[in-house]
């Protein structure tokens, strides 16, 4: 009997040990993820300062400027990144997303694992609604979830407004500094029509 009850608290341990186990691996996973999340937004948000900073002064330049390496960022006297950080899924190097010239567009992790956050993002990530994988995960620039103006649309309104149409056989009214009827008394303003008639006072003369 007593041996029994050892057997069974040992079987109960080992239950408890590999839920505490894969409890604390969740904690840890949770919090590298957060630690991506923050560093990612981090590096996205410095490409994009390093390409302002680069194309300053060069009138008539188009396109985006990319550092060769993260370090590039973090260079004095103004850098734009704090320090050249890893994946913290992985503990190694990002993997690079290269524009075609080779230098660095955006970041992204090695691990295709399963994130547990995968909806109610800042809007600057905005584009990682739904990915089930960390792999998916990229943050570049320029950003996905910033929105583009479409090329050639006005950025702001002036379009005109369509005129009321008028009324046949009347004249508009007269604009501002102007001064007296828009056509003279006792006509329509329409050629085609009779003068008005004034009716006569009872017991008076008729006026014509």
């Amino acid at each position: 009997m007593t041996y029994l009850l050892v057997m069974l608290a040992v079987v109960l341990m080992g239950i408890s040990a590999s839920v505490a186990a894969k409890q604390w691996k969740a904690v840890v996973q949770r919090e590298r993820e957060a630690e991506l999340l923050a560093r990612g937004i981090e590096i996205q948000a410095a490409l994009a300062t390093y390409s302002a900073q680069q194309k300053k002064g060069r009138v008539g330049f188009s396109g985006e400027i990319y550092p060769l390496t993260l370090e590039e960022l973090t260079k004095q006297p103004k850098p734009a990144l704090r320090k050249a950080y890893k994946d913290p899924i992985t503990g190694e190097d990002w993997e690079y997303v290269r524009d075609p010239t080779g230098r660095i567009q955006g970041v992204r992790s090695k691990s295709k694992a399963e994130p547990f956050k995968q909806r109610d993002f800042p809007p600057v990530v905005r584009h990682l609604e739904g990915l089930t994988s960390y792999y998916l995960w990229v943050f570049q620039y320029p950003n996905p979830s910033t929105p583009q103006l479409p090329s050639g649309q006005p950025t702001t309104p002036g379009q005109p407004t369509p005129q009321t149409p008028g009324i046949p056989g009347l004249q508009p009214p007269p604009g501002p500094g102007s001064h007296g009827p828009p056509f003279p008394l006792g006509t329509t303003g329409n050629p085609a029509l009779p003068p008005p008639q004034i009716p006569s006072t009872p017991g008076g003369p008729a006026i014509p």
